[in-house]
Formats: C-alpha cells, structure tokens, sequence
C-alpha cells in the first residue's frame, strides 16, 4: 500500500501540518545505517545520534576527546540546520560519552559552542561507542515556525 508520506517531498523540512520529512544534510555524508541525520514533524526536529565523523564519513577516533566533541556538535549543527534550525531551538540534548571520566571535557568544549543556548541534557556514560569514537549526539529542538505559531497551532494542541 502506498501512503500519502511516500508521495511527499523527502528533501523538504515539515513544519506545522506537513507530515514527517527527512531533510537532506549536504555537509554530511550519507549515513551508513537505515537512517537519516534528521527528521521534522509535528513541529519538532529530532537530529539522529553524531557521530565525530569527517565530511567524507569517516571516523576520528584518533583525534583528542575535546576535537571529538567539537566535530559531533558541529555534525548535529549541520543536521539542525538542515531541519530549520540552530542551538537556540534545541530542547535536549542527549550524549553518549565512551567513559565518564570523559565528562569535564566534553561539557567545556559543549559550552563553547552552545553559548547562551542552555537546553536540557543527559549526559550517558557508555563502556564504547561505534568506531572506538568517544562521544555521539543527539537532539531534538522545536522548529521556529511551530513556535512562531503558538499554542494554538493545530499541531501542538
């Protein structure tokens, strides 16, 4: 059976009554996995896990943990924008840390990049992550125009 959501533009971010959409991340590589870096529906933006990867979709487990944590942040920015927006949107953030003596260096490189954003976090220790990386991001943030709409809006009754 073919739905409507298989007719709809892949490539086009959803906002407020447009169904879900997986945008396209041209500074990313395309994921490995049956995945996309990111998803819009309902007014939300939910940025798949991020991996420290170079553009070209390598790993780089060989760089320092704070070069790591710069790289998957600047990943999930790519995949933010893609769906419509920046750190200012973003509602929580979870991160996978290869190790919780990890954490003091991951939250200053974190906070140089975020700024004045101070979304919710969970910050998860894990024994390993895939490609020996040491750290991954997600996030989910509310797109403008959802908020732009208000309370009213159909899609956040």
């Amino acid at each position: 059976m073919v739905s409507a959501m298989a007719n709809m533009n892949r490539n086009a971010t959803a906002t407020a009554g447009q169904g879900v959409a997986c945008p396209d991340v041209p500074a990313l590589a395309t994921p490995r996995g049956h995945y996309s870096h990111v998803a819009t529906g309902l007014g939300l933006v939910f940025v798949s896990g991020q991996l420290p990867l170079n553009a070209q979709g390598e790993p780089r487990a060989d760089l320092p943990l704070a070069d790591q944590a710069a790289l998957a942040l600047r990943n999930a920015e790519a995949a933010l924008a893609a769906g419509g927006c920046g750190w200012k949107d973003v509602l929580k953030v979870t991160v996978y840390l290869a190790g919780v003596e990890h954490w003091p260096g991951f939250d200053a490189v974190y906070r140089q990049v975020l700024g004045n954003a101070r979304p919710a976090r969970a910050v998860v220790p894990v024994p390993a992550l895939h490609y020996g990386v040491l750290v991954e991001v997600e996030v989910v943030a509310a797109h403008p125009a959802a908020v732009a709409a208000g309370p009213r809006s159909p899609v956040l009754r």
